[in-house]
């Protein structure tokens, strides 16, 4: 989702910037690109590896629970604008295609996200945080979304711009379309600029318009 389908790892960036600032450490753009696809704990472990003193389970926990408090603020403003280019051409038209489509995020505010930018009419299936328990580069995520549309996962492909989401992809027998940053380390089965490449990849099944 983030990345692939709606622009707002520039939120996340914002929210773990501001915690950083507040304890006093630094955190970097490229720092803020490794946290792409991995869980919200995971990413702050990124976080604090410049921080001179040592945090236990609940301190940890409660800077996550503020970071994703500030991340929910930044998402107010979120509309259908912020859908990433071609999202509302390639989506519907994958659909009319014939193919069934999931999203497959470890985010616990895919839900808000899907209200605020409409994204949930094109999706079949919906596998978020509230019903996965392991992140990326687990392969859990992606195996559950395939369960939801009833696709066996050997027949599906899994569209990612993280690191950590293509090798989910594969570990879970999917093809793996790198888009983004995955793309440029030439990750993916298939490396893609744009997301309207999807509809070379994909033409309409045999019996579709």
């Amino acid at each position: 989702m983030d990345g692939v389908l709606v622009d707002t790892d520039v939120y996340h960036f914002q929210a773990w910037k501001e915690l950083a600032e507040e304890l006093g450490i630094p955190f970097t753009r490229e720092q803020g690109d490794r946290c792409r696809g991995i869980s919200r704990m995971d990413s702050l472990e990124i976080v604090l590896e410049g921080s001179k003193r040592s945090y236990c389970l609940a301190e940890k926990q409660a800077m996550a629970d503020k970071k994703n408090r500030r991340y929910r603020e930044l998402l107010v403003g979120l509309t259908p604008e912020d859908l990433s280019p071609g999202v509302r051409q390639v989506l519907p038209e994958l659909r009319r295609r014939g193919y069934r489509l999931a999203l497959a995020s470890s985010s616990r505010n895919a839900g808000l996200i899907l209200e605020r930018t409409g994204l949930g009419q094109w999706l079949d299936g919906v596998a978020d945080g509230t019903c996965v328990t392991r992140a990326k580069p687990d392969p859990e995520v992606f195996l559950t979304a395939a369960r939801m549309i009833g696709v066996e996962a050997d027949c599906c492909a899994a569209v990612d711009d993280a690191l950590a989401g293509i090798e989910a992809a594969h570990r879970a027998g999917m093809v793996g379309v790198a888009i983004g940053d995955s793309a440029l380390h030439g990750a993916g089965d298939y490396n893609l600029t744009s997301l309207e490449q999807l509809l070379e990849l994909f033409p309409a099944k045999e019996g579709e318009a």
